[in-house]
């Protein structure tokens, strides 16, 4: 559908109209994550921060490089990493050489449901974009890219 019927208006300028676009398809994605990752009990903030630490598995990460990864920085990191510390899906230890620092691991539990994750995310992108090809998503991905240099 169109955003001029999403919203049910007018729009100044085509650049108005992209702004806007982009802002409201980043939300209508969020809300298609959400509901891919709702059966698993999971919010999308919390599994961006499983695949931040399956990506440096078998080490570990602190709460600051964790945050600098994330997609929505904006989220309470310490908040998400302790409830997915509840569900044994990481650990968190405080380094024996610096008591202020806490290390932060995946754990297997939480290897195992990124795993079972992988191929339903799969499913879910390719079904959300397949409406564009590999070379729209490309020309997208560089339009993105500019707008944010």
């Amino acid at each position: 559908m169109k955003l001029e019927d999403e919203l049910k208006t007018k729009f100044q300028s085509e650049l108005q109209k992209s702004f806007l676009n982009i802002i409201y398809t980043g939300s209508w994605l969020h809300n298609k994550v959400e509901g891919i990752l709702k059966p698993f009990n999971l919010s999308h903030q919390q599994y961006n921060v499983l695949r931040i630490l399956r990506g440096k598995h078998p080490g570990q990460l602190n709460l600051q490089d964790i945050s600098e990864r994330m997609i929505d920085r904006m989220s309470n990191a310490t908040r998400l990493v302790e409830k997915l510390r509840m569900k044994g899906l990481l650990t968190r230890e405080i380094c024996p050489e610096n008591r202020r620092k806490v290390e932060i691991k995946i754990t297997e539990k939480g290897l195992k449901l990124l795993s079972a994750l992988d191929e339903v995310i799969k499913k879910g992108n390719e079904a959300i974009l397949s409406k564009i090809t590999e070379a729209e998503a490309l020309d997208l991905n560089n339009y993105l890219d500019r707008v944010r240099s």
